[in-house]
């Protein structure tokens, strides 16, 4: 199906990839996530506990990609085990993809 292919040229204009298609109702880049995007991702991720922390210090999408290590172990009142999950499998890899994405 050419349709599907994507053009590695057509990275430059902002054309995204299929894979990049809303998935469970939010927006494909982190960005664009407004506070209960955040939050239903990590919910869906398993952290229901957590999630709330970040709709407490009102983490929309801009705020979760700009988060440090630092500020998800200290700045949410988490557990530190579960924080340093949400960070290393879930906060660093949408920063990666979304670097990725919009270099």
């Amino acid at each position: 199906l050419p349709m599907l292919t994507v053009d590695m040229e057509n990275k430059e204009n902002g054309s995204l990839d299929v894979k990049n298609s809303v998935e469970n109702g939010r927006p494909p880049d982190p960005a664009d996530w407004a506070v209960t995007d955040v939050v239903n991702y990590f919910r869906t991720a398993g952290f229901e506990e957590q999630a709330n922390a970040f709709q407490e210090q009102e983490i929309d999408g801009k705020s979760l990609l700009l988060m440090t290590r630092n500020d998800v172990l200290t700045g949410l009142s988490l557990k530190l085990g579960p924080a340093l999950k949400i960070y290393e499998y879930h906060v660093k890899p949408l920063q990666t993809q979304h670097l990725k994405n919009n270099s």
